[in-house]
């Protein structure tokens, strides 16, 4: 027999269960949010090409899709018998025999896509960062970059104009003529430049010729965009001016290369062989090149 009190306790717990079962059920939690990313990826930048400028002499501007890419190219026609391309910061320049029909222009331009597109970016990369490079001051005590390190430049009262090196303190001094102005001394240390270029550059292409079992015709200062030296078959060679800001390893390796040309006027791996006789090295000069072109402080309106 069941107890009076034991019933009650059962019809306690029944009646809670009943009262439970007609009670709304509790919402749930709330979902955790996702936590936020600690860093923040930056925009992937958009790429482009550049697109070259058309020069008077020069015909219509030309464009080829390349994979998702459009590239515009400026043709020049000549009597050379193969495709030639150059890739400066302006853009993509093809030039190709008189009579090639553009369906074979453009067979070969496709053939070398793919270091065309290559060219094409790091070209864009490199031109933005050179303009976003700070300009230099023309004032007293303006840092100079002189074969692979700063100089000073010291501006003083003068009655006469000169420009004078001092290689004891580094110091490029530039007496200014009342009313002299900023870019007159910009001038004046330009042509300094040069004729340091001048010199050094028949030194060195003194040095090495020999060494190399060659002779060269002539040498002249190049004031090229993006090309540091040149070489005919004729021996005349040309180099930039602009190497005397680099140091000396630098601008023998270009010297060399051209000399080179002397032996085989082309880029097969017998050229490079000649170069790396004297200069072993190359690649490591190439890419230093490339690094301190971009590094260099924008000297001259046509940097």
């Amino acid at each position: 027999m069941t107890s009076s009190r034991t019933g009650a306790n059962q019809l306690d717990l029944f009646a809670q269960e009943f009262v439970a079962a007609r009670e709304p059920a509790a919402p749930p939690p709330p979902a955790p949010k996702p936590s936020a990313p600690l860093f923040k990826a930056p925009p992937v930048p958009t790429r482009t090409l550049p697109v070259p400028p058309v020069g008077p002499n020069d015909g219509p501007l030309r464009k080829i899709q390349l994979g998702s890419h459009t590239v515009h190219y400026l043709l020049r026609r000549s009597a050379r018998r193969s495709h030639g391309f150059m890739i400066s910061d302006d853009g993509l320049f093809v030039t190709s025999p008189k009579r090639a029909p553009m369906d074979d222009i453009e067979r070969a331009i496709r053939a070398k896509q793919n270091w065309i597109l290559t060219k094409l970016f790091e070209r864009s990369e490199r031109r933005t960062q050179r303009e976003q490079r700070p300009a230099v001051a023309w004032v007293d005590g303006a840092q100079l970059p002189y074969l692979g390190a700063d100089i000073t430049l010291a501006l003083e009262p003068a009655a006469r104009s000169h420009c004078v090196y001092e290689p004891g303190t580094r110091t490029l001094r530039l007496g200014v003529t009342p009313g002299l102005e900023e870019w007159q001394i910009r001038e004046r240390v330009k042509l300094w430049f040069q004729a340091e270029a001048k010199r050094l550059f028949g030194e060195r292409l003194d040095l090495y010729a020999p060494r190399m079992d060659v002779t060269y015709s002539a040498f002249a200062l190049s004031s090229a965009g993006t090309r540091w030296g040149s070489c005919t078959v004729a021996g005349n060679i040309r180099l930039n001016w602009k190497l005397i800001h680099y140091p000396l390893a630098l601008l023998d390796y270009v010297v060399v290369h051209e000399l080179a040309h002397l032996r085989e006027m082309n880029h097969s791996p017998r050229f490079w062989a000649v170069v790396g006789e004297v200069f072993p090295d190359y690649d490591g000069a190439k890419a230093g090149l490339r690094k301190r072109s971009i590094e260099m402080p924008a000297l001259f309106p046509d940097d």
